[in-house]
């Protein structure tokens, strides 16, 4: 990632978590009181991708599973546990040589 991605991609961060929108002009405002030189493509195209995103819920979402990540909302009182039981598969006992009374290098 090049320096100018990773500011920008702070850039936005500090928006976001400010609740104010992240548009090109914000970015690009907010990386250049930090001193730092970025394309104006690259606030243009972070603006872009993130338009329609609520990049506070995305952060929140990071680590808590595909179920909850893919938008899946949680069952009230436990429900999903009595809906989707457990099912526990048996281990299957192999057969050793030994229990034959012989061996491949016996």
């Amino acid at each position: 990632m090049s320096q100018s991605e990773l500011a920008v991609t702070y850039a936005a961060l500090i928006l976001a978590d400010a609740d104010v929108a992240i548009t090109a002009d914000n970015l690009s405002a907010l990386t250049a009181a930090a001193g730092i030189e970025v394309e104006a493509i690259w606030a243009k195209i972070f603006a872009q991708a993130l338009a329609s995103t609520d990049v506070m819920g995305l952060l929140s979402k990071i680590g808590s599973g595909a179920g909850a990540a893919a938008g899946a909302a949680p069952a009230a009182g436990g429900a999903a546990a009595e809906a989707a039981p457990v099912v526990e598969e048996e281990e299957e006992e192999e057969e050793e040589d030994d229990d034959m009374g012989f061996g491949l290098f016996d």
